[in-house]
């Protein structure tokens, strides 16, 4: 425990106050610096109040683990006319001791990462250490602490290697210089700052916090079942297996009070059902071995699985979220959204595609819809599947309701065919879309993998409906003659709707419960592998 005198504790104190206005914030920075013992009293008096560009040279020859962030650091000084940026008249300033407080608490971030020379910037705060580093090492030092951490924590995986695991989202691009000036000016964005980040980190960090509790508790408790003679749980089941699953619904906050029961009733039958929504499973009251076993997966996984999500919403441009209009596609999930106004209008199911056919990660923008398309088959297709089937019968064409059109092959407009009555076109060079189909019995699967690649809506018309809903020239009647089926019809879109197809295996709704979903194409392995290397990787 280090030690640091009252003087600093009132200096500290009497900082925050004068700089966060509401009290909740007054009381929570204060709470923080009780934290961690007092750590602002830095008593380093210096006299020097600039940084050239020899001594920074310098500097990485010294500390060449440190050598990534040269360019990123000298950006910084050429930004502040090469001046000090941590010291205050007489001391390491005020807001560096609550970034090194930020630092060492790294894994409330969900990462687990540690700067190189790390003990020499403990040593700069520890008030037991005579022996301090140069000034200009000191400075230096936590000038590439800084960037660390906000590498680590604002931008996460750079976009190049983004793109080689297949995530073609939009990536943010962040201005060092910018985010510190802002984080300088108001330290309590260290905390939260949804111009930073991504609203859906600062949920997923909420989790995060409470597993980790849960595990550091043990609380999370294996439901012990007879493997070989477990039947499947129904309701007015009783046992000892009743109490252990009731207990885990009460753990995880399915269930407000554990009763202990071990009589399977209509309270138990409710939570399971949130249980089940949450992961994305079909909502029955059964509980199956399968189900028994997702249960049993160590607490370290659902932990490791959040942090995978807190970094891929560090990927995310904060304006995305807050655009007036978007449809956003949530492939392990097989959920899509359509956002107006910032509100949900509409969430329907939708399945992706296979394995060898995987949706690509990616945005767009939808410009039209098309009513009772034809469904123009892709080459790949013609060649893989369908000409063996028209080798074998001469008539499948017809019976398909299908032509030929130039030497391809399209699927005439009808109720059967493969892309149902509407389909909904943004122009992408892996020529996915958005499309009804006429395959409705698909959705009643949990893991849904079954497309070529495009993406299955489960509500397509309603999904039509409610983008046209303020369209005086497509009022209800016209879109509904316009997929009769009768023939091909193009609803050209007045303002283009983004669309965002994303990965995510972890998810916090606005009233803070979060949903778990399979790793349908092993996303979650290559990334934990890409972040950890051979540390604990996911099972």
């Amino acid at each position: 425990m280090r030690n640091f005198t009252f003087l600093s504790v009132i200096a500290a104190c009497s900082f925050l106050m004068f700089s966060f206005t509401p009290a909740s914030n007054t009381l929570k920075f204060k709470n923080e610096i009780n934290e961690f013992d007092n750590i602002l009293n830095v008593k380093t008096t210096i006299v020097f109040g600039t940084i050239d560009a020899a001594s920074i040279n310098s500097f990485y020859k010294k500390y060449p683990k440190l050598k990534k962030y040269q360019k990123d650091v000298e950006d910084l000084y050429k930004k502040k006319d090469y001046n000090t940026i941590w010291y205050d008249d007489k001391s390491v300033s005020e807001f560096g001791a609550l970034l090194y407080h930020k630092v060492s608490l790294l894994e409330d971030q969900g990462i687990n990462a540690e700067m190189p020379y790390m003990d020499l910037v403990d040593d700069v705060f520890n008030e037991n250490v005579t022996n301090k580093l140069p000034k200009a090492d000191t400075e230096l030092l936590l000038s590439n602490m800084y960037v660390f951490y906000a590498s680590n924590v604002y931008s996460g995986v750079d976009p190049q290697t983004l793109k080689s695991i297949g995530w073609f989202l939009p990536t943010k691009t962040i201005s060092y210089d910018r985010i510190l000036d802002s984080l300088m000016g108001d330290p309590n964005r260290l905390n939260k700052d949804e111009n930073l980040l991504f609203s859906q980190y600062y949920k997923l960090q909420n989790v995060l916090q409470r597993y980790r509790n849960i595990e550091k508790n043990g609380l999370w408790k294996k439901i012990e079942i007879d493997e070989a003679n477990y039947k499947e749980l129904k309701p007015l089941d009783s046992g000892k297996v009743v109490q252990q699953i009731r207990e885990r619904l009460f753990v995880v906050g399915d269930l407000k009070e554990d009763s202990k029961s071990q009589y399977y009733d209509q309270e138990m039958m409710d939570a399971v059902l949130k249980y089940k929504k949450r992961y994305g499973l079909k909502l029955n009251y059964t509980f199956t071995k399968e189900q028994i076993d997702q249960m049993n997966e160590p607490i370290s996984n659902r932990i490791r699985t959040i942090m995978l999500n807190m970094e891929r919403c560090r990927w995310i441009p904060t304006k995305l979220a807050k655009a007036d209009e978007y449809v956003m596609v949530n492939i392990p999930s097989f959920r899509l959204i359509y956002v107006k106004d910032g509100k949900y209008d509409l969430v329907s199911d939708v399945f992706v595609g296979t394995r060898m056919t995987e949706t690509v990660i990616f945005s767009g923008n939808i410009d039209r819809i098309v009513f009772s398309p034809y469904w123009y088959v892709p080459a790949s297709i013609i060649k893989n599947e369908l000409k063996l089937k028209m080798a074998e019968d001469k008539n499948y064409l017809a019976d398909h309701n299908m032509e030929w059109n130039g030497g391809s092959v399209r699927q005439k407009p009808g109720p059967n065919n493969s892309l149902g009555l509407v389909k909904f076109m943004f122009p992408n060079p892996n020529d996915i879309y958005l499309h009804d189909t006429p395959a409705k019995s698909l959705f009643d699967f949990e893991k849904r993998t079954f497309s070529h690649g495009c993406i299955n809506v489960r509500d397509a018309k309603k999904l039509a409906l409610e983008i046209l809903k303020d369209n005086p020239d497509w009022p209800v009647d016209k879109i509904n003659d316009a997929m009769s089926g009768e023939k091909e019809t193009t609803c050209m879109l007045k303002n283009k709707i983004p669309i965002y197809i994303g990965y995510f295996t972890a998810w916090v709704t606005d009233d803070g419960e979060i949903g778990f979903y399979p790793d349908v194409y092993d996303r979650d392995k290559q990334l934990d592998k890409l972040l950890y290397g051979d540390s604990v990787a996911l099972k």
